[in-house]
């Protein structure tokens, strides 16, 4: 990778801004994806619950950033969010979002046919096929969201400081 005369490297093409017609493509599917969730009864938190653990197996800061703010908006609480990594170690998920979570990690693995049979199975007792599906479409489309993000490596800012915040 060649870099910049200050060490930095350079910036990557920004490519939901250089082909903005796929990018909005992507985000009318994403906004399909959201009702679809909201009809079949996927509540707005475990949304962004899977948002986020489909961002944290991608690697994806913005994503991170992004979903983190809206889970706090949508009433998620901060401990949660912060033990969302080792979600199956604790007791703080109800049976339905375990299951939406591990159906989310294995669509995001596709390479673990084992844990995708399981997570199926699990799924399969506390979701809806409805359920199920709008889980599996989340998790597709944040993952899309996430590589978009990743190779134009959109930076995650700190907040702007306004008067009232000083």
């Amino acid at each position: 990778m060649s870099e910049h005369i200050d060490g930095s490297a350079p910036r990557r093409i920004f490519v939901d801004k250089q082909s903005p017609q796929a990018f909005q493509a992507m985000v009318k599917a994403s906004e399909a994806v959201s009702a679809t969730a909201t009809e079949a009864g996927v509540d707005r938190t475990t949304v962004e619950l899977i948002n986020l653990r489909v961002s944290q197996l991608n690697g994806c800061a913005f994503c991170l950033d992004l979903h983190t703010r809206r889970a706090l908006r949508a009433g998620e609480s901060a401990q949660r969010l912060a033990v969302l990594t080792a979600w199956r170690d604790t007791g703080l998920f109800t049976p339905s979002e375990r299951a939406a979570l591990a159906l989310a990690e294995a669509t995001t693995d596709v390479t673990d046919s084992a844990a995708q049979e399981a997570a199926y199975e699990t799924a399969r007792r506390v979701l809806t096929e409805d359920q199920i599906s709008a889980v599996i479409w989340v998790a597709i489309t944040i993952g899309a969201f996430n590589r978009v993000s990743v190779m134009s490596r959109h930076p995650v800012e700190a907040p702007r400081k306004t008067p009232a915040a000083m």
